[in-house]
C-alpha cells in the first residue's frame, strides 16, 4: 500500500460496484481489504449512513447477508422511462446469447451461464434484468447461495409464447449445451427476433 490515509469507504464502494448483485459480505470484504471485522462493520456504518443522504441515487443496502449497491425506489419511474424507451430496444450478442442460456437451462446461476458461454456475463445479465426479460427466482444451495436466474412473463410477452414449454425443442446430447447446439439456437433466436420486430 502507498504511504498516506487509506480512504477505505472510496475503495469499498468500488468493491461493491464491482461485485454487482451478487453484493459482498462481511466476511469477504475483511478478506480483501485485510483489515479487522469490527473495521470493516464501521466502514459499512459509515458507508450506509452517507448514501441516505438526499442528494444520491443510489443506496447501500445488506440483503442476506451481503452488501450491495442498489437504485433508490423513489427514482423507479424513471428507470422504467429508461428501459421502455425507444433506444433500448435491441439486444447486444451477448446479451441474446445469455436470454438463450436462461431460457433453456432456467433456474440458472451467473456461474453456470459463464461456464456454458465460456466468458463473464455481468453485463449481459444486468441487461436483461434491467430489461425485466430475466429475474431473480431464488438461491442457489450451498456455499455462497448464489442467485438464479429465470425468464420473466414479459419475457414470454416479448416473444409471442403462452408459456415456456412454447420454446422450440433443442437437440439433446448427452444432457450438454454443446457449442454446435448453442451456435444453431442463437441464429434461431436471432430470426425469431427479426420476425418480431
Amino acid at each position: 500500500m502507498a504511504l498516506g490515509v487509506i480512504d477505505w469507504n472510496s475503495i469499498v464502494e468500488a468493491l461493491l460496484f464491482a461485485s454487482g448483485d451478487e453484493g459482498l459480505s462481511l466476511k469477504q470484504l475483511k478478506m480483501v481489504l485485510e483489515v479487522e471485522e469490527q473495521e470493516v462493520v464501521d466502514i459499512m456504518k459509515e458507508l450506509v449512513e452517507s448514501y441516505k443522504k438526499k442528494d444520491r441515487g443510489i443506496e447501500l443496502v445488506e440483503v442476506a447477508g451481503q452488501y450491495q449497491l442498489t437504485t433508490k425506489k423513489e427514482h423507479a419511474m424513471y428507470l422504467k422511462k429508461l428501459v421502455e424507451s425507444p433506444g433500448n430496444g435491441s439486444l447486444s450478442q451477448a446479451a441474446l446469447e445469455t436470454l438463450a442460456i436462461v431460457a433453456y437451462k432456467q433456474p440458472i446461476t451467473r456461474a453456470e451461464i459463464e461456464e456454458i458461454r465460456g466468458v463473464k456475463t455481468e453485463r449481459p445479465i444486468q441487461t436483461l434484468v434491467t430489461k425485466i426479460l430475466i429475474k431473480e427466482v431464488g438461491r442457489a444451495e450451498g456455499t455462497g447461495r448464489a442467485i438464479l436466474y429465470g425468464t420473466t412473463k414479459e419475457f414470454l410477452e416479448y416473444f409471442g409464447l403462452k408459456s415456456i414449454k412454447e420454446l422450440p425443442p433443442l437437440p439433446e446430447k448427452d444432457n450438454e449445451f454443446e457449442q454446435e447446439e448453442a451456435d444453431l439456437f442463437f441464429e434461431k433466436f436471432n430470426e425469431t427476433l427479426e420476425d418480431l420486430n
